[in-house]
């Protein structure tokens, strides 16, 4: 049976210390000479080894640490005295070290081996490394070989580890199927929410643009009481301004308009409802039919439909989020609409 000497404490040698009084033991009966004070200090779960009465009287005392390889044992005593390990040895001994610090309640220790597997994760070991994840409750190693799983799933099935996960745990292979769905899920929610503050960014300009053409005039387009026979360059304030001339135009030479069914009509006249049902100065706006949409409301005595005031709240929401700075823009609006029934206001 090899016995070793005790290892260094932050580079002080062994011969500088006093006599160890407890012996580590390995699974292949390998004796690692440490001192009971320092264990203790480190790990709690060492300590209360140590502490515990034995049950023969020996002036040899031991502790046994089984079932990883020697040099892992040896690496993890030596943290014990001295925090530090290298990047080799991580690098080597992670998954071994990371269960002896989850059972020996060693964080400092635990947190380092969660930090290297995850930087040293792949297809080939992702499954086992999950498993492990699991057993010693590490949770952010376990979200990080949740989310490769998930990006790599095609890949996976070719692997070793995922047909041995199939025929032996197949709860954990339901766990990691129903993450997949949830995460796809997500990311459907994440995509449609962009795509309706797209929308409602892009109606809240409009109402911007709307103001901007019907009370200062724009090109060929503003008031009766402007002179718009100069003609002027591009606007240069919003980007559907060009847009929205055009509709004005054609809302004021169709002969279909919106009983007869013109679509660009029925738009322009969605565009004028929505202005009015986030205007706060009516008695003052200058926007054609403002004033008159709101007086038919209060004259019905009904309020609008449920979808109609949510896209007027969000589109009342997305003007003032243009004047905020840009980082604080970019946080979305909750609530969620039907998309599919607001295409229409595009313009």
């Amino acid at each position: 049976m090899e016995l070793r000497s005790s290892p260094p404490v932050d580079g002080v040698a062994a011969s500088g210390m006093p006599e160890a009084d407890v012996h580590v033991v390995t699974s292949t009966g390998l004796l690692i000479a440490a001192h009971s004070k320092i264990l203790a200090a480190a790990s709690p779960a060492l300590e209360s080894m140590i502490n515990r009465p034995q049950k023969r009287r020996s002036s040899e005392r031991k502790i046994p640490i089984l079932g990883v390889p020697d040099d892992a044992v040896s690496v993890f005593v030596q943290f014990l005295y001295s925090y530090r390990c290298g990047e080799e040895q991580l690098k080597k001994y992670a998954i071994h070290l990371l269960a002896l610090s989850h059972v020996y309640l060693v964080p400092q220790l635990k947190q380092r081996c969660t930090r290297a597997l995850a930087e040293q994760l792949t297809i080939e070991n992702v499954v086992d490394v999950l498993q492990l994840a699991r057993l010693c409750d590490a949770p952010d190693l376990h979200l990080k070989c949740m989310n490769m799983l998930s990006r790599n799933f095609k890949a996976l099935e070719e692997t070793e580890g995922w047909k041995f996960l199939q025929n032996h745990d197949p709860f954990l292979e339901l766990e990691i199927l129903q993450f997949i769905d949830e995460s796809e899920s997500r990311k459907k929610r994440t995509r449609r929410r962009r795509e309706e503050l797209s929308l409602y960014m892009e109606l809240s300009e409009a109402m911007y643009c709307l103001e901007h053409i019907c009370s200062e005039g724009c090109t060929s387009v503003g008031p009766r009481d402007m002179d718009l026979s100069k003609e002027k360059g591009p606007c240069s304030k919003f980007s559907t301004c060009h847009g929205l001339q055009l509709l004005i135009k054609h809302v004021g030479s169709c002969k279909k308009r919106v009983n007869g069914g013109c679509l660009r009509c029925k738009r322009m006249w969605q565009l004028f409802r929505l202005h009015s049902s986030i205007c706060d100065h009516s008695d003052e706006c200058r926007v054609p039919l403002c004033r008159q949409f709101k007086s038919k409301e209060l004259r019905d005595g009904r309020e609008s439909d449920e979808l109609w005031r949510l896209l007027a709240r969000k589109v009342a929401l997305a003007k003032a989020m243009l004047s905020l700075p840009k980082r604080k823009r970019e946080e979305e609006p909750r609530g969620v609409m039907n998309y599919q029934k607001l295409r229409s206001f595009k313009l």
